[in-house]
């Protein structure tokens, strides 16, 4: 890899050092291009959008080195744990891939959040069931998993191909209709 590899972050609500502080651990690996952007959300206080230019499997956490992936958490852990219990924060993680795979954090609860935080690794295990091309629908360009406080656990939540929206409810995915205006 002669050019490093680009990383956006996207933000709001995050403080110039909190964002140094993350800069700190991602800068060694990619080059970091900085957005602070309008609050486009008013139930999140704080939002934190991060695109990983490399896909989310074993062979990111290796280059990427394990120790430094837990400091990156610890850091994400840090910023809820700044907010308190009122203030919500949302994080989103894309990595990039076909399909894509990205991650919603923005469980209230300081404890969930962290454990949603520390449980995203496990989610590599259930790819290959998950991505299985006889389960998908036909064209999925996008999977989002998001965290269930119920089960403790990181769940399909919804799917995009390029001109379709699904969402994963029981063990099926299915069509979402756009609304006719």
């Amino acid at each position: 890899m002669s050019e490093p590899l680009k990383t956006k972050l996207q933000y709001y609500g995050i403080s110039p050092w909190e964002i140094e502080v993350l800069y700190g651990f991602l800068h060694s690996r990619f080059t970091i291009v900085q957005e602070e952007i309008e609050n486009n959300d008013e139930n999140f206080v704080s939002f934190l959008d991060i695109d990983i230019p490399l896909e989310f499997n074993e062979a990111f956490f290796k280059w990427f080195d394990f120790k430094q992936w837990e400091k990156v958490k610890d850091v994400l852990k840090e910023y809820k744990r700044r907010r308190g219990s009122r203030n919500a924060l949302k994080i989103k993680i894309n990595f990039a891939g076909n399909p894509k795979i990205v991650f919603t954090v923005d469980v209230v609860d300081r404890q969930w959040f962290n454990n949603a935080i520390e449980k995203m690794d496990f989610v590599i295990e259930l790819l290959p069931q998950h991505l299985d091309p006889k389960k998908l629908p036909t064209g999925v360009r996008e999977i989002n998993y998001k965290f269930d406080v119920e089960s403790a656990r990181w769940r399909l939540d919804t799917a995009k191909s390029k001109d379709k929206q699904y969402s994963f409810r029981g063990d099926v995915w299915k069509e979402i209709q756009k609304k006719v205006e």
